[in-house]
Parts: structure tokens; sequence; C-alpha cells
């Protein structure tokens, strides 16, 4: 399995592109288009996914005339790439820091099951075990 690609070497309407169909799974250009919530032409949506394709972020199959897209990668893969790459950036590697910059900035403490799904995520980072 190759790496995922990092979203941060598209531009922004790239991006929301690659975002909608990790949320929907699969789309025409027209929901594309429709998803995007603002003035962009067709044809405008359709290159980009052309272009997305051709970078390697993007597939698709054709479903009678229509073209369906969907991302090449899964958004697990892409979202644990960016976070492992933010970590490496701005925490000098340390999960930990990262850990304790998130519990610093939250809004609300955690709730029991929050704390007791953290524990147990840890005590399998102890024992050198994937997590949840």
């Amino acid at each position: 399995m190759t790496a995922p690609r990092p979203l941060d070497q598209l531009g922004r309407r790239e991006r929301q592109i690659v975002e909608i169909l990790f949320a929907r799974g699969r789309a025409t250009a027209a929901e594309v288009q429709e998803a995007l919530g603002e003035p962009v032409s067709n044809s405008a949506v359709r290159g980009m996914l052309r272009l997305l394709t051709e970078k390697g972020y993007v597939t698709f199959e054709q479903d009678g005339p229509r073209y369906v897209y969907m991302p090449v990668d899964r958004p697990e893969e892409v979202s644990r790439s960016a976070l492992r790459h933010l970590v490496a950036t701005f925490f000098r590697s340390s999960p930990s820091s990262a850990m304790a910059a998130l519990l610093d900035m939250a809004d609300a403490p955690l709730t029991d099951d929050e704390y007791r799904r953290m524990a147990r995520l840890l005590e399998r980072a102890r024992e050198g075990g994937e997590g949840a």
C-alpha cells in the first residue's frame, strides 16, 4: 500500500473537492458542484476532478453516461498522515506534547467515556499495540 497523498499539496478548491468525496464516499461532478455551495461552473468542477485524477487523489468509474468519482485514499489514512506531519512539525515528533496541547485547548472537560477511551488507548500504546 502506498502512503496517502498529503492534501496540503492541493489548492483550496481541490482540497474542498477531495473533502466532499471523503464525506460522501462517491459523487458525480454535478453532486460535487452542488456540495461546493458556491457558484462554480460544471466545466470547472469537471476540470478539477480530471486534474485530481491525474494527480492520483481521485479515481472514477463510469455509470452509464456519468462518471462517478471517489477518493483514492481512505479518509482515516489521510487524517493519520496529516496528524503525523503536524506532530512532527509543531510538536518535535512528541505525541504527548500534541495530546497535552489538545487537552489544554478543549472548550469543555472530557466526559467520563472520553477519559476511559483515552486510558485504553494509552494502555495499548504502552503495550506496543495499535490505536483504536
